[in-house]
């Protein structure tokens, strides 16, 4: 029985829960963390196991996995630095169902020891990997489930941009977690559509107001994209409004077309429409259709450096499509439903199709490529209240 693997393997993106008062390089985040009113508040929002810091430099302790595994029954993954089979033993016995283990700590002689001592006690194991030659060793080593840290424990740096290339090159018959670096919800989608099975979030959590709401908002579908923007205003618009996906369309026979694809804010993904042909634009993310009698087609796909991650289901160019959402709701897989949505009719298509991600853009207009703010605000609001 492998309960943080099987909670971890699902469909869609799963996420983990940390609970840690203090971290070595950014100091105190919650002194006050109450381990049990955490993991049970993470529960209830939708979060796949709880991580728990049980080392003192964290200002964690073995008695923080017993009050959780008090208050939830979701598993538990002990966070710490281990490497002795006793180890395992005591947090097996505090209620763990699975443990990290550092391959920058262990050679492999070691870390076969702990992984069959953690497989007679019935742990699992979270193997964590931070470059592409410790990926190499969790393979190697059979780990079932791979971590790879964006935040480098000796500099404390962190690199998104290695990890989502870490994350990409994992085996997919392993279970892949994204850990550190997870702040808003864009972040979390580009880990899912570089492969992740799922999320490690910690400091984020734990410096939020309410940290079970904090984490509902970031694993929380669908995203919500503004496409046809033109001006570098209307995509602060939409970044405020807290829309996740910015969509700059290149075509050439559109009026929404935009000079180039602008800047974007962290916490934001660019996405390039093109249709027939994509040139190099630098975007996060490339929505592609093909081209038909002279104009789009009504089926798309998303793409992440060249690999189909999702399904556009659209409309008919500039005409009534009837069809439209029985196609949507038929699709296999994640879903981006575009075409025809606005803030007045957005809520009850996402009640009805549950689609990995909305687009509007020319709803939202005062003239083609120009927002209007009052109605992105509108729409974003729409599209992502529960």
């Amino acid at each position: 029985m492998s309960r943080f693997r099987d909670a971890l393997a699902g469909e869609g993106l799963a996420a983990i829960a940390e609970v840690k008062r203090r971290s070595p390089s950014a100091g105190d985040l919650r002194p006050d963390a109450d381990p049990a009113a955490l993991a049970a508040s993470f529960e209830r929002v939708g979060a796949a196991a709880v991580s728990i810091l049980v080392d003192e430099r964290f200002a964690g302790s073995p008695a923080d996995l017993a009050a959780a595994r008090s208050a939830s029954s979701l598993p538990l993954l002990a966070k710490g630095f281990f490497s002795e089979r006793n180890q395992l033993e005591e947090l097996r016995a505090l209620g763990a169902d699975a443990v990290l283990l550092l391959l920058r700590d262990l050679d492999d002689g070691r870390m076969r020891e702990l992984l069959g001592a953690a497989a007679e006690l019935g742990l699992d194991v979270l193997v964590e990997a931070h470059d592409a030659e410790e990926l190499r060793r969790a393979v190697e080593l059979d780990a079932a489930v791979i971590g790879i840290n964006a935040r480098d424990l000796s500099t404390f740096e962190i690199d998104r941009r290695a990890q989502l290339e870490l994350v990409e090159a994992a085996p997919r018959d392993r279970v892949v977690v994204a850990e550190s670096a997870i702040g808003a919800r864009a972040h979390a989608a580009e880990a899912e559509l570089a492969g992740a099975d799922a999320v490690l979030v910690g400091s984020t959590l734990m410096r939020a107001p309410d940290p079970a709401t904090k984490l509902e908002e970031l694993i929380a579908r669908p995203l919500v994209k503004v496409c046809g923007l033109t001006r570098e205003e209307d995509v602060a618009v939409a970044a405020e409004a807290g829309a996740d996906l910015a969509g700059f369309v290149l075509a050439k026979e559109t009026p929404r077309r935009a000079p180039a694809v602008l800047p974007v804010p962290d916490t934001m993904l660019s996405v390039a429409v093109h249709v027939g042909e994509i040139t190099d634009d630098g975007a996060d993310l490339v929505q592609l259709y093909a081209r038909e009698n002279g104009h789009r087609a009504r089926e798309g796909v998303l793409l992440r450096r060249g690999r189909e991650v999702a399904r556009v289901v659209d409309r008919d160019w500039a005409e009534h499509d009837p069809e439209h959402l029985e196609r949507a709701e038929a699709a296999d897989g994640r879903v981006v439903l575009a075409g025809g949505l606005s803030p007045e009719n957005v809520r009850e298509a996402i009640e009805r199709v549950r689609p990995w991600a909305v687009d509007a853009s020319s709803s939202l207009e005062t003239e083609p490529g120009v927002k209007d703010h009052a109605r992105v605000r509108a729409y974003v609001e729409a599209a992502r209240c529960s």
